[in-house]
């Protein structure tokens, strides 16, 4: 499944026919945070159960806080030192 990298680095990518986004976020206590704000909207599933990322129902989900969530992931990841590319 083709994913949106940020120097190399996972931010997000489509599942469920583009009805779904996985977003990788900086721990799992900020997507228990998101799933306690609007648990209609987020979500995760048992494979994602130790990473940190939060599956979100894009037809739920309020666009501004769509927004910051994917302003703050991109922020996080952006951080993150460059991967070396593979000889």
């Amino acid at each position: 499944m083709p994913s949106f990298l940020v120097s190399g680095h996972f931010l997000a990518r489509f599942r469920d026919d583009d009805r779904v986004l996985v977003v990788r976020l900086s721990s799992i206590d900020d997507r228990d945070v998101l799933i306690e704000l609007d648990p209609d909207a987020f979500f995760f599933t048992d494979h994602y159960r130790d990473y940190p990322a939060v599956l979100i129902r894009l037809a739920a989900v309020p666009k501004k806080l769509l927004r910051d969530v994917l302003n703050a992931a991109h922020k996080h990841v952006a951080s993150q030192r460059p991967k070396r590319k593979k000889k």
